[in-house]
């Protein structure tokens, strides 16, 4: 009898076992045919690094073609580029679960062994518009340099973009430079693909005929924007049509409304007149964005060259009424800043040769952005020349930020104010450049008042045909008070004037961050869907700070070596207590 009771037994437990298992299995079943449905997951971490904005999520749902990208971050590499490979691992993936369009491939550029096949691989890939950098890697061997491309090709049909996916900062430590890399790889990929897939671009225009920077001196920001947006230059020449124009919406009704979405003044020379500052301020009433690139102080390095000293004087542009409107005054004065771009001088002749030496030219500021905001956020430094400062003034409903100010060691100079080389001959006084950070550069954002709100000169009597507006819709204007912060310096090539890169100094060799500024600010001015928000991510680094580990590391080490054992050795004490009380 019991010997038939523990067969039965048996036999039922081994029943409950198999329907157990079988349960188990077709949960998982289950799971996995909703999981090809229904996508989601648990972001535990603080500053929600695995989650994508609702912006990214919108553009990657409305793919309706392949987007494949090209990383080549494949190789042997240091910890920090293997944690940019991994977290770029996981971005792509992570845009995968939203859209099955993407598709990536990672490659080593280096993999060959014959130096010809690589060599020719780095050409096709600088070609591409792909940045090398040099790296020191461990190797068997020992050590050796190594050229990467730490970026990838984004291509979407019949057209791709390069994308850098290391950013380049000065005076940050490496560490640093590859977490804000991580921070920003939603913001560079998602970016592509919206420079790939959109549709109609909006309208940029630069604005001619008061001696702005001309075609040449601004192709490269009129190039770069032309990827995002369709770009033009207008002059405007007293047409009150030149900035907007008349829509009819139907048979009963026409709208006038703006051409374009954003428009740049850089570097006038010359006065505005009342007109085309009416048609400005009437484009901004209608909620234009405008962003000024504007010199308070009219100076110039090629009369320095000629005699070693110049004069800096007020540059009147008959603006300082409109800007005083909005909210902002550029002041007509010089910054000075020991923080500055160095620049060659010819210190003397050597068997005919000229001698050449650089000194750092305290009239071109390097700023250092150290903002939050999405413009300047992790940006390498800025080269200005003969920048002025700014302050902003109160006006309701108009809210007011600092995008850029100078360094700790500046100073303020008047106008009329002689420039000369002669302050290269001696070391600067330093207690001269006590006024700590002065503002650069400043975001107007909201509703603005139009400057001729109670007043309509003689010369634009006919405003009635553009349809007067007192109060502005929502509106952003970004002002710099330097409009040198967008010109490209020129080469000439057998007889072709050709650009330089925006941002590159061809004396020093050197890259800075210009065109990234001036990127994100229209950017951010014509910016709809908010993307340029998600330059606003943080993901914090997390170091150990080694001063402190060095003062404890005997503590540490045995915390890490020594407690895990104990842990097992007083579990594995407990447990045998238990069994002998049990069993004996």
């Amino acid at each position: 009898m019991k010997r038939d009771k523990d067969i039965r037994e048996a036999a039922v437990t081994k029943k409950s076992a198999i329907l157990q298992f079988s349960m188990v299995f077709l949960i998982i079943i289950l799971l996995n045919v909703i999981g090809n449905y229904f996508f989601f997951r648990i972001d535990l971490t603080a500053e929600k690094r695995y989650t994508l904005s609702e912006q990214t999520k919108k553009i990657l749902r409305e793919l309706d073609d392949i987007v494949f990208f090209e990383v080549y971050l494949e190789g042997e590499f240091p910890a920090g580029f293997k944690r940019l490979r991994q977290a770029t691992i996981e971005m792509l993936d992570q845009f995968r679960a939203y859209s099955p369009n993407i598709q990536y491939e990672f490659i080593n550029p280096s993999e060959s062994s014959d130096p010809a096949v690589r060599n020719d691989i780095y050409k096709r890939l600088a070609e591409r518009g792909l940045n090398p950098t040099d790296l020191m890697v461990n190797t068997r061997q020992g050590k050796s340099q190594q050229i990467i491309f730490p970026g990838t090709m984004v291509t979407f049909r019949s057209k791709e973009v390069p994308v850098d996916l290391l950013i380049s900062q000065k005076g940050v430590s490496p560490e640093e430079i590859l977490n804000n890399s991580v921070q920003n790889l939603e913001f560079n990929l998602t970016g592509a693909i919206k420079r790939l897939t959109a549709g109609i671009k909006p309208k940029v225009a630069f604005i001619e005929g008061h001696g702005e920077l001309n075609e040449f001196e601004t192709a490269d920001a009129f190039y770069s924007l032309g990827e995002l947006f369709q770009v033009e230059r207008v002059r405007m020449d007293g047409k009150l049509s030149s900035l907007t124009e008349r829509k009819q919406v139907d048979s009963a009704k026409t709208v006038i409304r703006n051409k374009y979405e954003a428009i740049i003044i850089a570097g006038p020379d010359s006065a505005f007149s009342e007109k085309d500052k009416f048609i400005i301020d009437q484009y901004i009433m209608r909620g234009g964005k405008v962003l000024w690139l504007i010199d308070p102080v009219f100076a110039s390095m090629d009369s320095i060259q000629e005699a070693d000293a110049t004069v800096g004087i007020m540059n009147k542009l008959n603006l300082d009424d409109q800007f005083f409107n909005y909210g902002i005054r550029l002041n007509t004065e010089l910054v000075m800043d020991l923080s500055a771009l160095a620049i060659p001088v010819r210190t003397g002749n050597l068997g005919g040769n000229p001698q050449i030496e650089f000194f750092p030219w305290f009239y071109f500021p390097l700023l250092n952005p150290m903002g939050e905001h999405p413009v300047v956020r992790n940006l390498n430094l800025i080269k200005t020349e003969f920048i002025s400062s700014i302050d902003t003034l109160y006006k309701p409903g108009v809210r007011k930020e600092i995008l850029l100010s100078s360094s700790e060691y500046s100073r303020k100079v008047g106008t009329p104010v002689i420039i000369s080389l002669d302050i290269l001959k001696k070391d600067p006084d330093v207690r001269l450049y006590n006024n700590g950070r002065i503002p650069v550069a400043a975001l107007l954002e909201g509703e603005f008042e139009s400057l001729y709100r109670n007043r309509v000169p003689p010369e634009i009597a006919d405003s009635r045909e553009i349809g007067f507006i007192s109060k502005s819709e929502p509106g952003r204007m970004i002002f710099i008070a330097d409009g040198d912060v967008i010109k490209n310096q020129l080469r000439n090539t057998e007889g072709r004037i050709m650009p330089y890169p925006l941002g590159y100094d061809r004396y020093t060799d050197q890259f800075f961050g210009n065109k990234d500024l001036i990127m994100n600010a229209v950017n951010y001015l014509v910016d709809e869907e908010g993307i340029i928000s998600l330059r606003s991510r943080e993901l914090k680094l997390r170091l150990l700070d080694n001063q402190k580990f060095e003062k404890s590391r005997t503590k540490w080490i045995l915390l890490n070596t020594a407690l895990p054992v104990l842990f097992v050795v007083f579990f594995g004490i407990i447990i045998i207590y238990f069994r002998k009380r049990k069993y004996s």
